[in-house]
This record gives C-alpha cells, sequence and structure tokens, in this order.
C-alpha cells in the first residue's frame, strides 16, 4: 500500500540556491508549454497536448544554445511539469470537475519539483538527483520501498519533503459487518454536531487571528511596492496566514482521527461548499470552518483502516425531520434551534436531531450495499467531544 509523509528539510545556503534556481525551471517549462498550447490554439486553432506533444520537446530545447540551462536540472522533474499542466488542462475538459484553465506559475507562489530516480533517504536526510543530501526532520520510521521524493517550498520561504513509500502492505479489506455509525452534522456556531449528542465547539481560527491579520496588511499596503520593507511585510503576512492554516488543519487532523479511531463508519452530509459561500454574510464563516477539509481526511482515515465515511443526499430534509417519528415540518427557519414535533410531541435539539436523522440514512445506504449494520443504535457509551483550541 503506499502511504505519504510530509517532512521538514533544512538545505545549506548554496542546496537552497540550486533547489530555487531548480523551482524556477520547473516553473519556466510549465508556463512555457502552456504559452505553446494556449498561442497555438489561439493562431491556428491545434489542440496540443503536454504529456505528448511538448514533454519529447525538452530533450531537443536541453541541445540548443537558448535553453541549454535546463540540463542542469533533474529531467524528471522537467518532464513532470508537463504531466501536471496535462492533468491540468484534462481537469478544465472534466465537465464534472470545477476547474479553471490553468494558470501561469508566480515566482513568489508555492514552488515544487517532482523527483522518482535515484531518490533516497535515511534517519535525518533526504537524496535527490544532482545533488548532495539534504538535512531533514524524519519524524517516523520509513518502511519500505521509497517511489518519489516532492521537493516544495511555502511562500514562507520553508522547505519540505513529501515521500511516498509502498510498505508492502495489503490494503485493508473493507469491514462487512457495521457496528458502531456515528451521524455527524456540521455547523458555525459548533463545528460538528454527532449523533449521540456531542458538540465540538467552532474554534474559529480566522477571527481569533482578524486582528493581526488586518494590522499586518495594513503595514503591507503602506509600503512603497518594490522596496525590502515591502518583502519584509509580506513575509510576516504571511508566516501569519501560514500559522493560522496550520492552527485548523492540526485540530481537523485530532477531531478526524477520533472519529474514524471510534467508530466504524461516519456519516456526513453532502455538502456544496462552493454554494454555500455565495451567501456573503456566512461565507467568510463558511470558509473558516471548512467543512470540506474535515470530510477529506475524515475519507481517507476511514479507507486507510477499512472503514466508511458515508455521504448521504445533500437535498435530504435532516433538520425539518423528526428523528424519532419521521414527521416533516414544512419549514424550520435557522433562527430555530429547538422545536416540538407536532405529530409526536417529541422535544428536538435542531443539530442533534439532523445528526440522528443523517445517521439513519447512513444505515439505509449501508444496508442497501449488503453490509451488515446496526438497527436501532450501535451507539458508543464511550468517547468525549474534543475540546476547541
Amino acid at each position: 500500500m503506499l502511504k505519504a509523509t510530509k517532512v521538514r528539510i533544512y538545505p545549506t545556503p548554496k542546496q537552497a540556491e540550486f533547489l530555487n534556481r531548480q523551482f524556477g525551471a520547473v516553473r519556466f517549462t510549465y508556463n512555457k508549454a502552456l504559452h505553446i498550447i494556449s498561442s497555438q490554439y489561439k493562431r491556428h486553432g491545434l489542440k496540443l497536448k503536454a504529456k505528448k506533444d511538448l514533454k519529447p520537446l525538452l530533450a531537443v530545447a536541453k541541445k540548443s544554445r537558448k535553453y541549454h540551462w535546463l540540463g542542469d536540472f533533474d529531467s524528471i522533474a522537467l518532464q513532470q511539469a508537463c504531466i501536471n499542466l496535462d492533468k491540468a488542462f484534462q481537469a478544465f475538459f472534466d465537465p464534472k470537475l470545477p476547474a479553471r484553465y490553468p494558470k501561469f506559475k508566480r515566482k513568489h507562489g508555492k514552488q515544487s519539483s517532482y523527483h522518482c530516480m535515484s531518490v533516497s533517504a535515511g534517519d535525518n536526510w533526504i537524496k535527490v538527483p544532482k545533488m548532495k543530501p539534504i538535512k531533514a526532520r524524519v519524524h517516523r520510521e520509513l518502511d519500505g520501498k521509497l517511489k518519489s521524493i516532492t521537493l516544495s517550498r511555502t511562500v514562507t520561504g520553508k522547505y519540505y519533503a513529501s515521500l511516498l513509500i509502498e510498505d508492502g502492505v495489503e490494503a485493508p479489506v473493507p469491514m462487512q459487518t457495521v457496528d458502531t455509525v456515528l451521524g455527524v452534522d456540521m455547523g458555525l456556531t459548533h463545528l460538528a454536531i454527532d449523533s449521540e449528542g456531542n458538540k465540538i465547539a467552532n474554534p474559529r481560527f480566522l477571527k481569533r487571528a482578524a486582528a493581526n491579520l488586518r494590522r499586518k496588511q495594513k503595514a503591507l499596503s503602506r509600503c512603497q511596492k518594490g522596496s525590502k520593507g515591502r518583502a519584509k511585510a509580506r513575509l510576516k503576512l504571511a508566516k501569519a496566514h501560514e500559522r493560522l492554516a496550520n492552527a485548523r488543519a492540526d485540530f481537523q487532523h485530532n477531531l478526524s482521527r477520533q472519529l474514524i479511531d471510534e467508530n466504524q463508519a461516519v456519516v456526513v452530509e453532502t455538502l456544496k461548499v462552493k454554494n454555500l459561500l455565495k451567501n456573503r454574510k456566512l461565507a467568510k464563516h463558511i470558509a473558516d470552518a471548512s467543512w470540506f477539509g474535515l470530510i477529506q481526511k475524515l475519507e481517507y482515515k476511514a479507507k486507510a483502516q477499512g472503514k466508511y465515511l458515508v455521504k448521504i443526499d445533500q437535498w435530504f430534509a435532516s433538520s425539518k425531520t423528526c428523528s424519532c417519528c419521521g414527521h416533516k415540518v414544512d419549514s424550520l427557519p435557522l433562527s430555530v434551534r429547538n422545536w416540538t414535533c407536532p405529530a409526536c410531541a417529541a422535544e428536538l435539539d435542531r443539530d442533534i436531531n439532523a445528526a440522528i436523522n443523517i445517521r439513519q440514512q447512513g444505515i439505509i445506504k449501508l444496508r442497501a450495499e449488503g453490509l451488515s449494520a446496526p438497527a436501532n443504535g450501535g451507539l458508543r457509551k464511550s468517547g468525549h467531544a474534543p475540546v476547541a483550541a
């Protein structure tokens, strides 16, 4: 089974200079290929493919006087730039994916280069072609065959290596009997509400960092473009955003790990976040909650353990349906947090009721796939919701 791990690397000044030049060569290859494809289509109507038509030309370009400098860098990394562009065009032309037309890579954005030949790694180092071993902080055992290394540099100037390893272990067989199923309703006041009545507070990382971000953004806007002061201010702002993103990702990793470890199936709603972001009043809070990021982490963690993440129909009225008798009310404004079922007089918490309904729909879906799922419970007696940071 393929597993990936990301480690921090610490190149020497000389190595960092070479890495930056290599990132530049990869970026140049991508942008040049994109320019050729776009211009040839506009001028002559030719539909070129980056992987099929342009990747073979790299060897020719290296022998030319104008582009001979490309020979200083790993050829696999340059070829991968063409492959990545080809994938970007495939996503753009796929009607099922909301991808836009490929854009040119920026010098000051995130940079990366892919290597799969002559790569190796040890306890505190990694090795890629054209370079001596680079110091690394490897925080876990690298058991298995190293397939590839992708080097990257963040906007804040930190360097990382993503290691792809074949560990030789077969992927776990999906469970046929599911005993514990948990329904999870996503929200803003509480990030997640489960069918057992636990409510996980929304950390609101963006709101807590807003004053600091606003101050640094104002400092950046006051600086003259092209000045050293502006470069320093931009770096400070980028580091603040990086800390925010890291805090959010860490919280989601811990929460998703807990939910998957304690349950054999987790059920969520299919959320169209892009449509939800059209609400101007809530867009910033929805983006900060990052429901999609949490669901992604739940999905791959469940798959790695042979468990299930079940997504139910987005149009299912989980909040407006009574979880006790199944009666559905015509309307239920967002301001109503508790309501009484007119059919069975049950007192319902809006969010917990929705989570229970989501769980019940998930069980129906699991059974439809031929799996054995609990009829009336399978509820855990232990387990507490993590406290938001």
